[in-house]
């Protein structure tokens, strides 16, 4: 049975973060009291006086009395003379728990946080992470959980996944699940653990059009149609992955370092040094033409017309022997 403090104030920034503390919470408590052991004060419920006459009232639940207290945010240092009263004189069988959804000067004031902790309670903060501190919040995380990541295999699962930390870190216990404890996770590890296979080989698809292999573009466009996929998708990858070359190609025009371009590519080193090399050898005239042939096979499957006649297919497959030539 897990000891249980008289009090807590969970409070930050990190919303979603709280929100999934208050649900774990909620079904601890269901498990260890049941419903009846289980006390919510949110919307116009959550009044410190409220809380306070239901710290003080008397109870026949059997078991620890759980209450859970929302929107803490909203409350001020002057009404909560009875609520700090009552917190001082908190019963060894109850828990109350205070939950802050802060923003901006929207905060939990002082005066609860100082009655928490005067009640002999805890307070945790769960602040969101800034977005260039996402890949050291990324390794912690994924050290918590048994696995470990380099600083590129992190920086490749912000990039993949996006900056929001709920979804970055169901995407690190999947892998803790499919991977282990002790597992050593790099960069490319995290591309093909973390992509869909679809989306993997599109990527596939559109590197080797960079890199002038029409070969294993062509045997990759096929074998995606033949799984079902889609031509407007497969060209909407093709022209992303070339205009980010284009990006590339044309400020290496104006004489930027390729160190500096890589340093602002948000993907593996490795992948950053091959799209780069690539983008110096197309060069920005040739890739503008490539992006213009890819813009109109999309308007083209999307019923825009231009195709000259031919079959969607035939048509991309054209063009990727064009491009990749």
């Amino acid at each position: 049975m897990p000891a249980f403090k008289p009090a807590y104030l969970i409070h930050g920034d990190d919303h979603g973060r709280l929100a999934e503390r208050r649900a774990r919470l909620r079904e601890l408590a269901e498990s260890e009291s049941g419903a009846q052991g289980m006390e919510l004060f949110e919307g116009e419920q959550s009044d410190p006086d409220a809380v306070a006459a239901a710290l003080s009232a008397m109870t026949f639940a059997i078991g620890r009395r759980f209450l859970i207290v929302d929107g803490t945010e909203r409350w001020k240092d002057k009404g909560l003379d009875s609520l700090v009263a009552a917190l001082g004189v908190i019963a060894p069988d109850t828990t109350v728990v205070f939950f802050a959804r802060e923003e901006g000067r929207t905060q939990a004031p002082k005066r609860l946080h100082d009655a928490v902790q005067k009640a002999g309670g805890d307070i945790s903060t769960e602040q969101s992470v800034k977005p260039w501190e996402l890949p050291k919040w990324v390794i912690a995380r994924g050290r918590e959980l048994g696995i470990s990541l380099d600083p590129d295999a992190a920086r490749a699962l912000v990039a993949h996944v996006g900056e929001r930390q709920q979804r970055l870190l169901r995407e690190l216990e999947k892998l803790a699940l499919e991977q282990g404890a002790g597992a050593s996770l790099d960069a490319s590890d995290v591309e093909q653990l973390t992509a869909p296979s679809a989306e993997r080989k599109a990527w596939s698809l559109a590197d080797a059009l960079l890199s002038g292999d029409a070969q294993s573009a062509t045997r990759t466009y096929l074998a995606l149609r033949a799984q079902g996929e889609r031509v407007p998708g497969l060209l909407y990858w093709m022209g992303q992955r070339l205009r980010l070359a284009h990006e590339v190609a044309a400020a290496l025009d104006t004489g930027e370092a390729a160190a500096q371009i890589k340093r602002r590519l948000r993907m593996p080193p490795r992948a950053a040094d091959q799209l780069i090399n690539d983008a110096r050898r197309l060069g920005s005239e040739a890739l503008r033409a490539a992006i213009e042939q890819v813009a109109d096979l999309e308007l083209a499957s999307r019923g825009g017309g231009g195709r000259g006649g031919v079959g969607e297919d035939t048509a991309a497959l054209l063009a990727i022997q064009r491009i990749a030539a």
